[in-house]
């Protein structure tokens, strides 16, 4: 049996809400899941450390914003492998495509990825991607932007 999450996490890796904000956009987005079901696999996570969200086996590729070009999946993983032995403390790379720096949290991934300290997480959400109001919804709940993320393992 496969896994299926949905994750909502603030477009600033380093940013985490208050326990009442989180709680607050936690329950604005009970109210966006089509059933009681999908309520049972949502909860709030603050981590003290930065964290990869993954998107699972949904990924297509990764991409330079700067440039577009495509960036090879072993030099990511290898960077990705790096930083988490030093604990998402750094998150600027240097492209190897145009030599920018930039934001691991910045790339282009397709599907969706990110970093944060702080997520809202349902398993099996029993619906696919957030529409844009929705999204802005939890934003303005939350006080702070926010990214979706919709995993499959």
């Amino acid at each position: 049996m496969s896994d299926t999450y949905l994750t909502v996490i603030p477009t600033d890796p380093l940013w985490q809400p208050g326990k009442e904000a989180g709680d607050r956009a936690m329950a604005a987005l009970s109210g966006m899941l089509p059933d009681s079901d999908a309520r049972l696999g949502l909860v709030n996570q603050w981590h003290d450390g930065v964290e990869l969200i993954l998107c699972g086996s949904n990924l297509e590729k990764i991409s330079c914003p700067h440039c577009g070009a495509q960036c090879a999946t072993g030099w990511w993983t290898d960077l990705v492998s790096e930083r988490y032995d030093q604990g998402f403390v750094r998150l600027m790379a240097a492209l190897p495509c145009c030599g920018v720096d930039t934001s691991l949290n910045d790339l282009v991934y397709d599907w969706p990825m990110g970093f944060a300290r702080f997520r809202i997480e349902v398993m099996y959400p029993g619906r696919s991607w957030l529409t844009a109001e929705e999204l802005s919804r939890l934003a303005d709940t939350l006080g702070h932007r926010v990214r979706q993320i919709l995993s499959h393992y």
